[in-house]
């Protein structure tokens, strides 16, 4: 028992929506296959190329420690902000101070380069890979090779500009700019140049003769630029604990773990020459003082001694000596508030409570000192100018005793000064690179691979105004009379044919799939066409049938080859015409030549019986293009084709004309009014609907009316899974 069914997807517009989102994917999936694999080996390349760029680190600790200038007593202690100043600490660790010296030291303003190999010396010299015996005296440095410059000194012309080093002997090279010589010298040595200019020291050469390195110096703000962008820093832990983690990434690891440890080393060299020359500038300051200081208390001394003199009054009363003394203390005390005072206001505004506290301290001592000042108003003169000058004795001396004092604290101080950072780490350097990421870089090119490939395909998708549904075809007014599956057998015939020559006693029809493999698809589909064809043709005016299309390359020509041969098959004499007289290739088919064909009959050059060829099936008959003529338009639009159209039709029960492009040229307008049927091909995804919808009002406009369509070269995919013509037979 026979039945027919049709494949149709059950799901609703989303499920197939989806289906032909996957669809589309399977039938480009080599593409992305592809791709995804050429940039997978493009990121493993990439990985194995690059340069390894290594880490080092070490770690510092701000330590809370007073400055030396207040090493008599800590105000922070006594008044808060005891916590380490790791913010700021970060920020001259970053300065150009430290960098910039830490640079001078590692010697990073001069750079020097092996000259590679194009394209493989990176990988060569990384490698360790020895020089190979045919490349002694080459330029190029390989693995192993080097040298070490100590010293390089060039005039402002010259820096930042390529310089030349040539190995010229186990211990001697010179030196080159644009190709001349600017110095030589030897290892060890410091070599001039002839006007004392350039300056260099190369204390080792490991390399053979010829070998070269390219050489220059950088500015010293373009060699700090350098190191700052690899450098930095970091506090780890909570906020506040002031242990800073120092980072510094770089290619040569022996180099970037020295670079580290210069920063370390320079920082706390400078951060302990800060400490000492704060207390440096106070022993300084009180060195002034107190000379002055003596000066005064022997002054008030001496006051004091020549009025009791005048007087001739020694001592004072119980009373007033208990109220000097107390007047002497007040001002002691205001005396150390303003010690305190000069320090707070570095650290506060007269806002904070610390600061606030110290005023009121300080007005009750004023306050205090107002009332004992008012009871010495009260005793007689001569007590109180007595008390007045023992009171500037008393106060002097203790001005100058603080001023010793704080003079023998800051010697102490600045003697044992180690300042308040602390290196708790050096710089090492991390076994093995941190950069490339070799796993990741090639997950990142692949899935960047996969994702460019799948955008790809679906940007050309959406770009695409090929059709792809014959519904789209008829919805446009045109009936499509069948669907051509793509032959693929047909186009290796075709090439086959193509390369053949006749000497090899190959058969004229080898070239048509219908006689190669009549059971093929297209063929199928192409029998199906021909019995539409029957009832098409049954009211036109002749049996001519013209098969035309939009475009060159929509398999016009397979189509009217195959369509005439089924219909040979099928008992109808039939008469294939090629009428492309510029490009017709319809003669391969049939492994004959073009000449003596139609543009021969049209030229009046031959009749048209003369120019009929015959086949190996005895009811086809083929009539080809012909000689290339200039005029091919003006050769249809002339009666004898005309004639030869009436003849055809008389001697033949089917003749199918082979025509150029609508869109092309003008041919078919004028084969088409000779015509009794019109048939248009649309390729698959080859034409749009607005080619078709424009070829079909051009014939029209000439009077031809189109039949019909034929979609040709439909590719059976994932997409469509042949959903117009997907049928089995069981």
């Amino acid at each position: 028992m026979a039945s027919y069914e049709k494949s149709e997807n059950a799901a609703g517009g989303e499920d197939l929506d989806i289906g032909r989102i996957l669809g589309l994917l399977f039938d480009r999936k080599w593409l992305i296959v592809a791709v995804t694999l050429l940039f997978a080996v493009i990121g493993i390349v990439y990985a194995f190329v690059s340069t390894p760029i290594y880490q080092a680190n070490s770690l510092i600790e701000i330590e809370s420690r007073p400055n030396a200038s207040n090493a008599a007593g800590d105000m922070g202690n006594i008044f808060g902000n005891t916590g380490p100043k790791s913010v700021a600490e970060m920020q001259i660790l970053q300065s150009r101070k430290v960098l910039g010296t830490a640079a001078d030291r590692v010697n990073l303003q001069t750079v020097v380069r092996p000259k590679k190999m194009p394209l493989i010396g990176e990988l060569l010299i990384r490698k360790g890979v020895k020089r190979p015996g045919f490349a002694d005296g080459w330029s190029y440095v390989f693995g192993g090779e080097g040298i070490n410059v100590t010293r390089l000194v060039l005039p402002s012309r010259l820096v930042g500009r390529p310089l030349t080093l040539r190995v010229t002997g186990k211990t001697k090279y010179e030196l080159l700019s644009n190709g001349q010589r600017v110095l030589s010298g030897e290892v060890g040595k410091l070599a001039q140049s002839s006007d004392g200019t350039v300056e260099l020291r190369v204390m080792n050469i490991d390399a053979p003769a010829g070998a070269e390195f390219i050489m220059y110096k950088r500015s010293e703000l373009s060699a700090v630029g350098s190191l700052k962008s690899r450098f930095s820093v970091e506090e780890t832990g909570r906020s506040g604990t002031g242990i800073l983690q120092l980072t510094l990434l770089g290619p040569d690891p022996a180099l970037t773990e020295a670079s580290l440890q210069a920063i370390n080393e320079v920082y706390l060299e400078q951060n302990i020459n800060r400490q000492s020359a704060e207390a440096q500038n106070s022993i300084d300051f009180l060195k002034k003082q107190i000379p002055e200081v003596r000066a005064n208390l022997a002054d008030a001394e001496n006051k004091l001694n020549d009025y009791r003199v005048r007087q001739d009054s020694v001592d004072l009363t119980q009373e007033t000596q208990s109220t000097l003394n107390q007047l002497v203390n007040v001002e002691s005390q205001l005396n150390q508030l303003k010690f305190d005072e000069a320090d707070l206001s570095q650290r506060f505004t007269k806002n904070h409570p610390s600061y606030q506290s110290l005023l009121e301290k300080k007005k009750q001592l004023e306050n205090e000192k107002a009332n004992l000042q008012k009871r010495i108003g009260n005793l007689p003169e001569t007590q109180q100018e007595i008390l007045r000058l023992q009171r500037n004795v008393s106060v002097t001396q203790d001005i100058y005793v603080q001023l010793l004092n704080k003079l023998q604290e800051l010697n102490i101080a600045k003697a044992g000064a180690v300042g308040s950072v602390r290196v708790i780490d050096d710089a090492v350097v991390r076994p093995g690179p941190v950069a490339p990421r070799s796993t990741l870089i090639v997950f990142i090119f692949t899935v960047l691979g996969f994702v460019l490939s799948v955008l790809y395909v679906f940007i050309k998708s959406a770009l695409s105004k090929g059709i792809e549904d014959p519904d789209d075809i008829e919805k446009a007014g045109l009936p499509v009379y069948a669907t051509i599956p793509l032959a693929e057998k047909q186009q290796q015939l075709t090439k086959k044919v193509k390369k053949s020559k006749v000497s090899k006693g190959i058969t004229v029809d080898t070239g048509l799939l219908a006689f190669h493999d009549s059971t093929d698809m297209s063929i199928e589909a192409i029998r199906s066409l021909r019995t539409s064809l029957q009832f098409a043709m049954m009211e036109a005016p002749n049996s001519i049938l013209m098969i035309t299309g939009a475009s060159p390359d929509i398999g016009k020509s397979f189509l009217t080859s195959n369509l005439a041969a089924v219909c040979a098959q099928a008992g109808q004499k039939v008469l294939l015409v090629d009428a492309d007289m510029r490009k017709g290739h319809v003669h391969h088919a049939f492994r004959t030549k073009s000449e003596n064909g139609l543009s021969d009959v049209l030229s009046g050059a031959a009749m048209p019986a003369s120019v009929i060829k015959e086949t190996s099936h005895e009811n086809l008959h083929f009539v080809s293009k012909g000689k290339t003529p200039p005029n091919p338009s003006e050769l249809l639009a002339n009666e004898r084709f005309a004639e030869f159209s009436a003849w055809a039709n008389k001697n033949y029960d089917l003749v199918i004309i082979d025509t150029p492009p609508v869109l092309a040229v003008t041919d078919a307008a004028v084969i088409g009014k000779h015509s009794g049927t019109t048939m248009m091909v649309v390729k698959y995804e080859g034409n749009s609907l607005k080619e078709v919808n424009t070829s079909r009002r051009r014939l029209e406009q000439n009077g031809i009316d189109v039949k019909g369509c034929i979609f040709n070269a439909v590719e059976k995919n994932m997409r469509n899974q042949y959903s117009y013509y997907n049928y089995s037979y069981k």
